[in-house]
């Protein structure tokens, strides 16, 4: 699965991640502002959010670990997946008005 880890998630994210077999690339390695996929009304790349304070490093891999091992690929496919402490919301890509 490929994933793009956006600001303000910390590169251990994207070293874990890649050590789990994912091909992953910072936003800030590329210069993207993933914030654009809804103005673009863009299917993709999937989207992972993380609402709601402040996340450790540690916290966001244990969620992120959680998540994965629960949630299908073709679902993450073509989404925008909103992860909080105690629960995650799926949206479908593209987003209409």
């Amino acid at each position: 699965m490929k994933f793009l880890v956006d600001m303000p998630l910390s590169k251990a994210l994207v070293r874990w991640l890649t050590s789990q077999g994912h091909d992953t690339v910072h936003a800030a390695e590329v210069g993207l502002h993933p914030r654009l996929l809804a103005l673009a009304h863009a299917a993709e790349p999937s989207l992972i959010l993380f609402r709601g304070g402040n996340w450790s490093e540690a916290d966001v891999i244990d969620r992120i670990s959680a998540v994965l091992d629960v949630v299908k690929e073709r679902e993450l496919q073509q989404s925008i997946l909103v992860i909080e402490r105690d629960r995650v919301r799926r949206r479908r890509l593209p987003i209409e008005k």
